[in-house]
């Protein structure tokens, strides 16, 4: 009696369950996606089909299989599955953990899978707490993170654990997961129990290669329907359970890194449409404007620098635009300032000859200034020979004249090779004359 009515609450509290938690997969088979790790002769199923896990660390955008493979991970080898959330659990909570993964080896020789839901999220001292376990054997840990575990979990940890990067799922997969929803009698949606083509599509288009978003998003929509006597989930249900299109980007973890440097990477490409994607990226998902800004500035002295001057001084002014009128009229300056920055013609000579002169200062330690080049602001200065011999550039033609401005241990030093890139070629001809007047020789140009 106890198991019929055991089987009748696991019966309601299964039909209360969302639709993501329905359709989870029950075996390794039903898991869609993530073939890198799944398919056969791959390292991570290899190990779970035999039922001898090691720790691991599951690194992936939410949405794509994290929470699942863990339960899989203890459900394959027979183990008894403990979950712990790095937002509310503490160092306390680990310890018990540990305590009972101890008395099942103890008793019944049993492992405990823990799932650590994001892990990136412990402190060092709860990180520390949980190591002696994963040491041991005594736990299999199994962590879970959407950020860069490299930067945020601790590598006595990461030492410990082998690193599965789980990867979005492909529109495809997401499409074929929706149908499977719709159409599964026991789990799926109950009604409408269709869903267009064309709505199917933009749903798993717009998901992000989020699983979870997808299916949630699908439930919502046929709420939606149903409530409108539809016989089938269209584009108008599925536009308006999603809203809007999602933007996977989170400011304080690893698409903060990866994005800005996927516009920076644009910019000094020299691809507008790249640039101004990443851009809107970053302002629609909140990333801080002036942090945008200021790289922008940094980019048009590194990479513009001097093939066009007037790229510093559009960054800039985007910056102090920015700083007048804010968002979100400011995103008219930022743009502005981004596709001129991606089309203006590039060079570095400014960031080689920084590196140039950091190491002629380096090899010349203690060097002193030509005494012709002293000052001479001070009464006395002559007795001891300072500005000596200066010749004034504007006395002779053209404001060039031959004299020596390097200190004697660096003299002769060729520091700066201007490109013949935009403005600076006519730099570069510039100075090919001004070394001719000086006697300079063997200033080959930059690339």
């Amino acid at each position: 009696m106890d198991d019929l009515f055991g089987a009748e609450r696991e019966a309601r509290r299964a039909a209360a369950e969302p639709l993501a938690a329905r359709m989870r997969p029950r075996t390794l088979d039903e898991v869609v996606g993530q073939r890198h790790l799944l398919a056969t002769g791959a390292a991570f199923a290899t190990m779970v089909r035999a039922g001898r896990p090691l720790s691991m660390i599951l690194w992936g955008p939410p949405g794509t299989g994290k929470t699942t493979l863990a339960r899989l991970v203890a459900s394959e080898s027979a183990a008894a599955f403990e979950a712990l959330s790095a937002t509310s659990a503490g160092v306390k909570d680990v310890r018990e953990v540990l305590e009972r993964a101890t008395r099942r080896l103890e008793q019944d020789e049993r492992r405990t899978v823990l799932f650590l839901d994001e892990i990136h999220r412990f402190s060092k001292s709860q990180q520390d707490a949980l190591l002696p376990g994963v040491e041991n054997g005594t736990v299999i840990l199994v962590g879970a993170t959407t950020e860069n575990p490299f930067f945020e979990v601790n590598s006595p940890l990461i030492s410990r654990s082998t690193l599965f990067r789980l990867e979005p799922l492909s529109p495809l997969e997401i499409a074929g997961l929706i149908e499977a929803a719709v159409t599964d009698p026991e789990r799926g949606i109950s009604e409408p129990r269709a869903i267009e083509s064309a709505a199917r599509d933009l749903l798993a288009e717009r998901s992000g290669g989020d699983a979870r978003l997808a299916l949630n998003a699908l439930e919502m929509a046929a709420v939606i329907s149903a409530g409108r006597g539809s016989e089938a989930i269209d584009e108008a249900a599925v536009t308006e359970a999603l809203q809007r299109r999602v933007v996977r980007y989170d400011k304080g973890g690893d698409q903060h890194y990866d994005v800005i440097s996927a516009f920076i990477k644009s910019l000094r490409g020299s691809d507008p449409d790249a640039a101004a994607y990443w851009l809107e990226t970053m302002l629609v998902a909140g990333e801080d404007p002036e942090f945008i800004a200021r790289r922008m500035v940094i980019l048009a002295s590194e990479d513009v620098g001097l093939a066009d001057s007037r790229a510093l001084l559009v960054a800039v002014a985007a910056a102090e635009a920015l700083a007048f009128v804010g968002l979100p009229e400011a995103n008219y300056a930022l743009h502005h300032a981004a596709l001129y920055l991606a089309t203006a013609p590039k060079s570095n000579s400014i960031g080689r000859t920084i590196m140039a002169a950091r190491e002629a200062v380096e090899t010349t330690p203690g060097a002193e200034v030509p005494p012709h080049l002293r000052s001479t602001g001070y009464r006395g200065a002559a007795q001891l020979g300072h500005g000596v011999g200066y010749r004034y550039p504007h006395d002779h033609p053209g404001g060039v004249v031959a004299q020596q401005y390097l200190p004697d241990d660096a003299a002769g030093s060729i520091l700066y090779r201007p490109s013949r890139h935009g403005a600076e070629a006519a730099t570069a001809e510039r100075l090919a004359e001004i070394d001719r007047r000086m006697g300079r020789e063997g200033r080959e140009p930059g690339e």
